[in-house]
């Protein structure tokens, strides 16, 4: 799962297919406790979500043979308090039905010592007594969690790396589509239990047509969060609306630092430049401060990798960051990375492009006040500086040779301006 989502998908459904097929048999021998075993472990770390271990534990207490008590002792051993941590509702309403399926099957067995085991186990679960369930040890488990973070360091922990599939949608894959492996063939039907979702997880309002989710697949969005998201954006009406909607998703921590990383990558793919993403992100970046440090963090990441994007994508990273700048939703000191000192040619391309919309598309008075903002801090001399001779060499005097007399004129007074405002809010006054 650390490789790709993809693996881990494949890997789930061959194991919970194994595991179908041998219980479906009779489970002789351990076949049926080892697969589970299995299932039980991906769960431990993070690789499927509660929602199939709930799942497998509600058929096996809806037949409730003594096979099915066996499993489910093996599945709240493993992984029950696990469970009781991430969804205390879900398990205390499985209890509650394994008593009183028990009840009804009162008369059923012959010994009644592994029922009255089990209800005793899962009220132990219930009131997170540990002492009273022999041979748990929740030990080695963490130790194999310890020993998984030092050697995968990528490893993501976090929901969204989770695979929220349910039992039925994995058995029924052939005839209903593998929505959740990214590539494969989606027919408009949702398999999940939607209660079991967290809001974060559940499709965008209304129904998502299968052209918006494979444009989703297309533009890599692999996981839950960056696909609802996407679609978020592809089905919102202006960019007040996919804001409100977006808000709505009420997502947490990385999750919502998705919302700039899939916000970038879907401007940056447009053929030609759409501000409708510029006015989202800047209405990001006047919400919450967060929002603009993750802009400034992803916009110096296609920084550093300017000789390897495409034109179009070039070209609309320079429209994206000037809009930025123009409505100060992000401040110039963004550019604080930049070491004006080597600047290699997709650099200057790219400064100069930015700077000139700037200087050229601003007004006088909000340009001052752009430049001026980084005037007065010590830690920015190195960009003061910078700017005031990248801008004095590639725009005061050397105006491209197209441009008319009346438009070079204002580009030098612009820049003039520009260069005061770095000055110091005093030197701008004179």
């Amino acid at each position: 799962s650390t490789v790709f989502v993809q693996v881990s998908a494949h890997f789930l459904e061959a194991v919970v297919k194994r595991f179908d097929a041998a219980y479906e048999n009779g489970g002789e021998g351990k076949e049926c406790e080892n697969l589970l075993t299995v299932v039980a472990h991906l769960y431990n770390f993070h690789v499927v979500h509660a929602c199939l271990v709930f799942d497998i534990l509600k058929k096996l207490i809806g037949t409730f043979t003594e096979k099915d008590i066996e499993l489910t002792l093996l599945m709240l051993k493993t992984v029950g308090f696990s469970l009781r941590k991430d969804d205390a509702l879900s398990l205390k309403e499985l209890i509650v039905e394994a008593q009183a399926k028990a009840s009804a099957a009162s008369g059923k067995f012959q010994d009644q010592t592994r029922v009255r085991f089990m209800l005793e186990t899962m009220l132990a679960l219930k009131n997170n007594d540990v002492r009273k369930i022999p041979g748990y040890d929740p030990e080695p488990v963490e130790k194999l969690r310890k020993l998984q973070r030092a050697l995968v360091r990528s490893a993501g922990s976090g929901a969204e790396t989770q695979l929220r599939v349910s039992w039925d949608s994995i058995l029924n894959a052939e005839q209903t589509g593998r929505w959740w492996i990214v590539g494969s063939v989606w027919t408009g039907t949702p398999m999940i239990d939607n209660g079991q979702q967290k809001i974060a997880e559940k499709p965008p309002s209304g129904t998502v047509s299968g052209k918006i989710l494979e444009l989703a697949r297309k533009q890599r969005m692999n996981t839950d969060v960056r696909r609802n998201i996407f679609c978020t954006i592809m089905t919102s009406e202006d960019f007040l609306d996919a804001f409100e909607k977006l808000l709505k998703l009420r997502l947490k921590d990385q999750q919502e630092r998705e919302i700039v990383h899939v916000l970038v990558d879907c401007c940056l793919q447009e053929k030609t430049y759409n501000p409708f993403y510029a006015f989202l992100a800047g209405k990001f970046c006047e919400y919450q401060r967060r929002f603009q440090m993750t802009f400034q963090f992803s916009i110096w990441d296609k920084f550093r990798d300017l000789e390897n994007l495409p034109a179009t994508n070039f070209s609309n990273l320079v429209h994206l960051v000037a809009h930025l700048l123009k409505t100060k939703s992000l401040p110039l000191s963004i550019l604080k990375v930049v070491e004006f000192g080597e600047l290699d040619k997709p650099r200057v391309h790219f400064l100069r492009k930015v700077l000139y919309i700037v200087l050229m598309e601003t007004e006088a008075e909000d340009l001052g006040s752009i430049f001026a903002r980084v005037s007065d801090s010590p830690k920015l001399a190195l960009l003061r500086e910078g700017l005031k001779l990248f801008i004095g060499h590639f725009l005061r005097r050397g105006a491209p040779a197209s441009m008319s007399e009346e438009a070079a004129e204002r580009l030098r007074a612009r820049a003039d301006l520009s260069t005061k405002a770095l000055q110091g809010k005093a030197s701008l006054m004179m």
